[in-house]
């Protein structure tokens, strides 16, 4: 079991340098300067975590690769009226690549210098995007396969997962969906928005969404719990949602459509999503608090009769 454990987190680790190399190759292709290969000095911290995680057995997330997205994004967004003619990222026509260079029987080299030049002519805005939805799907599948860090049960990596599920889903239409509607040259929204989204992502490593309740933890008999104890899990959640994804999702939304007049049914749409999980989340917020002080105002009553 142990041997599985290692082989995991080795492999994990090195679908995580891979993304972030792949994204480090795209910015010195975009930007045509060999200067922006020092960003793979980023995956340093990540291998002398993996030695420590390997000795030490910690899990970690990583984010090696936010640097590039934003490389990528920003020169996207000032130069998307400017940019080349390009092909969409299409499954059929990278089979049909290979397969006509494998038939002609070239080296090995020039096959992979070919498949480069394809994917160098694809659009910029389907090598953003697939970047984004590898990254995501790399970080769910990752906190499956580490080993359990962080007090973190089995129980609770299940329910982990199945919200990060979500939570991925719904980054991912943000950024797509959002930074799509900006028309004009505005970088300080840019900015906004991946700030934002690189906001988001810290769901991820924090672990939010699941509160370790070890037992033995409880209160002893007698003792009064306070409310972040007994709803700890609830109040993490609703925190999550006001404050590190529905909350300045929504912002970011009615900026868009009252400072930049964009409407359209999807954005719309989404924003009252967001508005509905806000003021369910505060719902759910004063229910718990009333609940909990009935049941105290109870046990207190309880404990005063002679």
């Amino acid at each position: 079991m142990g041997l599985i454990k290692f082989i995991s987190a080795i492999i994990t680790r090195a679908l995580f340098i891979l993304i972030a190399l792949i994204g480090v190759w795209r910015v010195t292709r975009v930007k045509e300067h060999d200067f922006y290969w020092l960003l793979t000095f980023l995956f340093l911290p990540l291998v002398l975590e993996m030695i420590i995680t390997l000795r030490r057995r910690k899990g970690k997330d990583y984010k090696c690769i936010i640097p590039s997205m934003w490389l990528l994004e920003l020169h996207h967004q000032q130069n998307k009226n400017s940019e080349p003619q390009c092909q969409k990222l299409d499954s059929l026509d990278l089979y049909n690549l290979i397969q006509n260079k494998t038939s002609r029987n070239l080296t090995i080299t020039d096959s992979l210098k070919d498949i480069g030049n394809f994917f160098s002519a694809v659009c910029a805005n389907d090598w953003i995007l697939a970047l984004h939805q590898i990254l995501l799907i790399l970080l769910i599948v990752g906190k499956w396969l580490l080993p359990l860090g962080g007090g973190v049960t089995r129980d609770e990596l299940s329910q982990l997962l199945l919200i990060f599920v979500g939570t991925a889903a719904d980054i991912l239409e943000f950024t797509s969906e959002t930074l799509s509607d900006i028309k004009d040259n505005n970088d300080m929204l840019v900015y906004v928005i991946l700030g934002v989204w690189t906001w988001s992502m810290l769901q991820f490593p924090l672990h939010l969404a699941v509160v370790n309740s070890t037992p033995g933890r409880e209160a002893d008999q007698g003792a009064q719990e306070s409310l972040l104890t007994k709803h700890s899990t609830d109040i993490w959640n609703i925190i999550q949602a006001l404050f590190i994804q529905d909350g300045p999702f929504l912002c970011v939304r009615l900026t868009v459509m009252a400072c930049f007049k964009v409407f359209h049914q999807m954005l719309v749409f989404f924003a009252i999503k967001n508005f509905l999980v806000v003021a369910l989340n505060l719902y759910r917020f004063v229910v718990i608090c009333q609940d909990f002080r009935t049941s105290s105002d109870n046990d207190a009553g309880g404990t005063a009769i002679p």
